[in-house]
């Protein structure tokens, strides 16, 4: 599996219906942000969106049309129905042998069957296989692309309660897990994480509290406020990782981000988190949420990627959906 920071052919997006469940209240603003984020990204890379049906298909082509944006060119769009649009995690994930890309179809059920009904989003890797023509792989088990993040190189940050969780998968064990990581996408080293922040619905998704920034250097999600419920749990998370990083057979640098102050909507805290960033071929694109640490965490990314400039993409409203912006993306590499 290549790093989310290799050249991207592509990158795939999901689009929201306005019958979904993820954004309630907020449909409108988040259909202006997903064409946003299109126009963003289709600079400097194409972008293949799934749309639900055929009429979802042609109000998606009419709005980006109306944006000026080169249709059948960079946007691409395809009928490929999913009730929510987080393609993060049921999307298709790519691996390369030097030969061939191909597509690991791990199976998707709403972070263990919390929101149902999910059967049209667990099908989408193997429409992508099919659209681009493309072998896919079917472990059998399930994995959601925010549970995971890997160098290239072969070391993989992971979630242990996410993909041990005995609703997604019944009697896994972690021997059994990481033969799957190393048969289907090259784990060579496997760094098991355990935190999980407060209104994070996925049960530890590792894109929500640490995730490599190069082959070596991995941004660590902290608080300084002790009071703050999240305090403790990223606090053993450093520390956990700091151990693992002291480990050979290669040393990691470990960066402490900061997390936004407590985001609320109504009574709900959500899980914002500048951990949930993704790297585009033109950008580094961060989630900002209109709090005093979005300049500070766009400093910190600003001295650690340097073959790109970093861009805050305000993320507030999104992240009412307890998701952000790796969350709802998915790159395809070169």
């Amino acid at each position: 599996m290549p790093p989310e920071w290799a050249h991207h052919r592509a990158t795939w997006l999901t689009w929201p219906r306005g019958e979904g469940i993820s954004f309630p209240g907020k449909e409108k603003k988040m259909i202006a942000f997903w064409a946003d984020l299109v126009q963003l990204l289709s600079s400097g890379e194409i972008v293949r969106v799934n749309c639900f049906s055929r009429e979802q298909r042609k109000s998606v082509q009419d709005l980006l049309q109306a944006r000026g944006l080169a249709l059948g060119r960079r946007v691409l769009l395809y009928e490929s129905p999913a009730y929510e649009p987080w393609c993060r995690d049921h999307g298709p994930i790519f691996v390369q042998n030097g030969r061939e890309t191909a597509i690991v179809d791990w199976g998707y059920d709403a972070w263990g069957k919390k929101y149902p009904p999910y059967s049209l989003d667990d099908l989408v890797p193997q429409r992508a296989a099919f659209f681009l023509g493309m072998r896919c792989f079917e472990p059998g088990i399930v994995l959601e692309g925010g549970a995971i993040d890997t160098n290239g190189e072969g070391t993989f940050l992971v979630g242990s309660r996410c993909l041990l969780d005995p609703v997604r998968n019944p009697g896994m064990t972690r021997e059994r897990m990481e033969w799957a990581l190393r048969e289907y996408l090259g784990a060579e080293r496997i760094i098991w994480l355990e935190a999980e922040i407060v209104g994070d619905d996925t049960d530890g998704h590792v894109d929500e509290i640490a995730r490599f920034i190069d082959r070596s250097t991995i941004v660590v999600a902290r608080v300084q406020d002790p009071e703050d419920p999240n305090y403790a749990p990223l606090e053993e998370n450093f520390e956990r990782l700091q151990a693992e990083a002291a480990r050979g057979p290669e040393r990691l640098r470990l960066v402490a981000l900061p997390m936004p102050g407590a985001i609320y909507e109504g009574e709900t805290r959500l899980p914002a988190s500048y951990a949930n960033f993704y790297f585009s071929n033109e950008a580094l694109l961060f989630p900002a949420f209109g709090d005093p640490m979005d300049a500070v965490a766009g400093e910190i990314f600003g001295k650690l990627v340097r073959d790109r400039p970093t861009v805050p993409v305000p993320a507030r409203d999104l992240v009412w959906g307890f998701g952000g912006l790796h969350c709802i993306t998915q790159q395809e590499p070169e």
